[in-house]
């Protein structure tokens, strides 16, 4: 993926429009709930179709058969993006794989598994307000 197409299809503008969900309390101390790669790449795929097809990756998920998936593509970008101050109106966190079994994803009615369960941590991102 080119940086160029980060840039053409506007993805940091459309990932922070996803992220601007709101708490099912929006006064709660707490603030705006984080998101996973997964919630973000099924929002997309929803909201930005055809973006969604040119970007041309799958949300992603346990059994794909690659390794390569939009959830993944975001996670990257969002972390590598933070971590150089060129994001600065997300933050990102990780929680913590001990005692989880499973995360699943409702995609249009098609079950998806996070298949970082049993690897390592998964991200999580929010809007900051």
């Amino acid at each position: 993926m080119s940086e160029s197409l980060w840039d053409e299809l506007q993805l940091e503008d459309k990932i922070f429009q996803i992220l601007s969900v709101e708490s099912h309390n929006p006064t709660h101390h707490f603030g705006r709930p984080f998101l996973t790669p997964y919630q973000i790449a099924i929002s997309f795929k929803a909201l930005f179709p055809e973006d969604f097809a040119r970007i041309g990756k799958p949300v992603g998920g346990k059994g794909i058969g690659q390794k390569d998936s939009l959830a993944q593509y975001f996670a990257n970008e969002l972390s590598q993006r933070i971590n150089k101050d060129l994001i600065t109106n997300v933050e990102g966190r990780f929680l913590h794989r001990k005692h989880l079994l499973t995360l699943q994803y409702d995609d249009e009615g098609k079950v998806i598994e996070s298949s970082a369960m049993q690897a390592y941590d998964l991200s999580m991102y929010r809007r900051i307000d």
